[in-house]
Formats: structure tokens, sequence, C-alpha cells
């Protein structure tokens, strides 16, 4: 990491605070000061069904999504593999929104490549649906999509593409999606292809398990819905999709750096009171809200590198700076792993 003067360094993060709080995501940040009673919700995992092959840090992935929010000098590209940056919005004739701060993306694409992090710009996200349903049935916009992705990834420097289509549905439209997929691997044999998946159940059955020879990696998202980020979805989103077929090393988990149902940020969180850190759920403006605090994030990385090719987390956004930093616990879990 670049060394800065203080007061330097006193403006920056002041600057990571305020951008944070306005990031483009799709989490919104409460407006209200909660209440901040912590109690603890218990991170037991189910026993691993396959032998453990708990992988050495260099080899386990730890990606971050940023979004347009981010301030670049922050970011501990130290403690990460990948960097998704979200979002590249699709339009359903195969073009793309233009994308805002582009020099935002340039610019980290420049400090994460000399610290040794891959960068792929991820495809969107939460509400983009309709656009790529559209987009994928017909051929001509597809192959426009195609080629002008390929294209933005040429013009970033990027090390390829993520697409976070939420969600193809099972029948015509998964196998639109696995023509798309198709087609993107030709253009771009050699980047990265990979994309993000619910956890399990019907929504998760319109990627078929024809895309995954395609694909480096999966993003599980296991997080959101009734669920948020308990042990127990995490376990099962594992063992879906490893029964599914899907080579263990090519699934990456997802861990949540925010609660529901209040969608407060993890910094937020511990903002207002920092053993918070130390649980997995909060009252917050009057609701209980679960998130995922040290000890579960450290849990779960731990099962991952038993059973799966990495973490990755939504969003680097939402993390604490300091010792109470979830990614912070993420890379010390890594490298207790190696002693």
């Amino acid at each position: 990491m670049k060394r800065y003067p203080q007061l330097f360094l006193f403006f920056l993060l002041a600057g990571w605070l305020v951008a944070c709080g306005t990031a483009a995501d799709e989490q919104a940040t409460p407006t209200e000061e909660p209440s901040v009673t912590a109690v603890s919700m218990p991170a037991t995992a189910l026993p691993p069904t396959e032998t453990p092959m708990t992988q050495s840090h260099s080899d386990f992935r730890v990606l971050a999504y940023v979004t347009g929010g981010i301030v670049p000098e922050v970011i501990p590209y130290e403690r990460l593999t990948h960097i998704n940056y979200a979002f590249l919005i699709p339009n359903a004739d195969g073009t793309f929104a233009p994308l805002t701060n582009g020099w935002k993306l340039k610019k980290i694409v420049a400090d994460a490549h000399a610290a040794g992090v891959q960068v792929l710009i991820s495809v969107g996200g939460w509400g983009w649906d309709e656009q790529f349903e559209t987009m994928a049935a017909d051929a001509a916009s597809r192959a426009a999509f195609v080629q002008n992705l390929a294209d933005f990834v040429a013009e970033y420097n990027l090390d390829g593409a993520d697409i976070d289509w939420e969600y193809p549905d099972p029948g015509p439209s998964a196998q639109n999606f696995v023509a798309l997929i198709g087609e993107l691997r030709d253009a771009m044999p050699d980047k990265l292809l990979t994309t993000a998946v619910v956890t399990y159940g019907p929504t998760a059955e319109g990627v078929l398990s024809e895309t995954f020879p395609h694909f480096d990696f999966i993003n599980v998202m296991a997080y959101d819905g009734p669920e948020h980020g308990t042990m127990q979805q995490f376990n099962d989103a594992l063992d879906y999709w490893l029964g599914r077929g899907l080579p263990p090393e090519k699934i990456v988990m997802g861990l949540p750096f925010y609660s529901r149902p209040g969608e407060a940020p993890y910094r937020k969180i511990v903002e207002a009171d920092p053993q918070a850190a130390y649980q997995d759920t909060i009252e917050w403006n009057g609701a209980t809200n679960t998130y995922n605090g040290i000890h579960t994030i450290q849990t779960k990385t731990k099962i991952a590198q038993e059973r799966a090719g990495g973490v990755m987390f939504w969003t680097l956004d939402h993390d604490a700076l300091g010792d109470l930093s979830l990614l912070k616990a993420i890379h010390e879990q890594t490298m207790n792993n190696q002693q």
C-alpha cells in the first residue's frame, strides 16, 4: 500500500466514508439512528460431506464486489485476488448503458494489476432480467452483446467478465443462457468468465450444467431471502451446487457485508456498536436485523477453504476500516490455514 501524509490520509478516509454512504448499489442505507442491542447467532457449521481439501492462501480466491462509490486509494489489494466492478448495465439490443466513473475503473485496474489482482466487469445485477431475456433470445442482439462486451473488456484492460443475470428461468430462458455463455467463451477464450447464481431451488435451475465447463468459477450468492446469511443457508447452497456437479474448485461462496431486512452496511452497524462485530444480529430501527460478524465470516471462510474454491462478498464499500474489517477477518483466516 502507498503511504500518504497524515493530513491527506485524514481527508482520504473521510472521502471513503462519504463515498460509501452514497454508493451506487442496491443496498439502502438507514437514515435513522438505530437501537444497538446485539445478540449472538450460533455459527455452527454442518460437517463436510467430502474429504477436506484445505487450500493454501495463494490458491484460494478472495473476491470483492465494488461499486462506483468505492475510493480506489483505500482498497486493500494485498488481501484480494479478484475484484468485480459493478455494474455495466445491459440494454435489450445488446448494447450497454454508459459506464459512470469510467476513470475510477481504469484506476482500479492499474492499481490492482500492480498488486497482482485480477479485475472483472460485472454485467447486470438485480432488476435487469427483462433486458437479459430479450437480448439472449435473439441471435443478433446476443451477438451484439458478446462483441460489445469483448470490446469493453479490451478497452479497460480487464481480466474478464462476470455475468450477473438475475435470473435465467428454466426452459427457453435457460437455453438462451447456454447460448450466450458459449458465445462469450468463444469470443474471449483467454479471459475469465464467471457468473453469479442464487443459493438453490427453482431459480437456480435456470443455470444448466452445460454452462459449467465455460466458467472459470461461479459466485454463489449465499445471502438475501428469509435465511439471509445463516450458516444453514451457506451450507445448503454449497451442498446444492456440489450436488449439481459443479467442481468444488469452481465454487466461490458469497458472504454478506450488510444486514437484512434493514439493509444496513456492516460499517454502520459497528460504528453504532463496535461489539456488534462479534455478533450476527442487531436491533436496527426497531427491527431485528441479521448479518455476519467476524466469527461467522471466519467460520464460513474455513468451510470454503475445505470444500470450495474461494469466497466473495457484496460489497467492499460496506466494510469497516481497521481492526473490525470483515475482509481483514477473511485474510487472517486464510493465513492461519497455512500454519
